[in-house]
């Protein structure tokens, strides 16, 4: 096994960490978006199992959110808990003030979290 990642390695010259990243991380998701694609052509957009798959998403980030809030690990761990309760709900103002717009609420959140990260230094 060694022999193989040594060529491996000389092969790519030094790329390999990127070419196991493509193989097993992004291709094995990729092929199921693909599928997806196909699969759901002739699926009604308000069926009963898209509704579903919508509602587990919005939980799954729901849940996200929540434990990066509660208990952040990382850089996000120096942030005061004021400060990142504050960038979530100035980024749901930002998101509704500007006529329901994603990128909106992610900028001003992500900007008053680094604000927070800078002045927590």
């Amino acid at each position: 096994m060694s022999d193989f990642l040594t060529s491996l390695s000389e092969a790519t010259g030094g790329l390999w960490p990127y070419l196991v990243v493509i193989l097993f991380g992004f291709l094995p998701s990729e092929i199921w978006r693909w599928a997806s694609v196909f699969l759901v052509k002739g699926l009604d957009e308000d069926s009963e199992i898209l509704v579903w798959v919508r509602a587990v998403a919005t939980a799954l980030l729901a849940g996200v959110v929540a434990k990066l809030l509660m208990t952040p690990s990382g850089a996000l761990a120096v942030i005061p808990a004021y400060w990142r309760w504050g960038a979530l709900g100035a980024g749901f103002l930002a998101f509704f003030l500007f006529r329901r717009s994603v990128m909106a609420g992610i900028v001003v959140g992500e900007t008053i979290l680094i604000g927070a990260g800078f002045l927590a230094r």
